[in-house]
């Protein structure tokens, strides 16, 4: 049975230069979500404005963490080696702004794991592996399970896309367009 994987880009734990940690769901955040599993580089694409818009973030202090399921591991569509292609184009289109990538390969039907959405084990792992306080992070997911686990931890959560959840603190279009809305509202503690 696979482990809960980290894969680590730049790393780095918080300093004062560091504002938080912005969360990110992957498929219909930071790429197109096609309605299946998306597992092959030349159907892995980027979102037009993500990259711009993780720039602004990373400008701003805050480290950049992709919360993923990829469930299509346990059930044998794709292996290990197929998400790592597509996380490498992430990395290339983004110009290297994501820090680090957690990931579940676990499925329901096929193996039960806490650390998949809506469980809280990969964001406790990233806030651990960071020293992050959750009051100073967001999530930002296209599906409340996206959104379920960062609201048990006491972060500020937004919703991108179609989809509305009670667990949703904002709501925007898409990622450029949740920028301002972060920028706007950035925890101020004397406020």
């Amino acid at each position: 049975m696979p482990k809960i994987k980290a894969q680590f880009g730049k790393l780095g734990f918080m300093t004062n230069e560091n504002k938080g940690i912005i969360f990110l769901d992957r498929d219909g955040v930071l790429n197109k979500e096609r309605g299946a599993y998306t597992f092959l580089p030349e159907d892995f694409e980027v979102i037009p404005g993500v990259t711009d818009a993780l720039r602004a973030l990373k400008a701003a202090g805050y480290l950049l963490i992709v919360i993923t399921n990829q469930g299509g591991i346990a059930k044998g569509i794709y292996t290990q080696s197929d998400m790592d292609a597509c996380h490498q184009k992430l990395h290339n289109e983004t110009a290297g702004s994501i820090d680090a990538i957690y990931y579940s390969p676990y499925h329901p039907d096929y193996s039960k794991s806490i650390g998949r959405k809506p469980g809280t084990l990969l964001f406790e792992r990233a806030l651990a592996r960071f020293a992050c306080p959750p009051h100073l992070c967001w999530m930002v997911g296209d599906q409340e399970r996206d959104l379920i686990p960062a609201k048990q931890l006491g972060m500020q959560t937004l919703m991108v896309g179609i989809n509305a959840s009670a667990f949703a603190d904002f709501i925007a279009a898409d990622l450029s367009e949740a920028v301002p809305i972060i920028f706007q509202k950035r925890y101020n503690p004397a406020s």
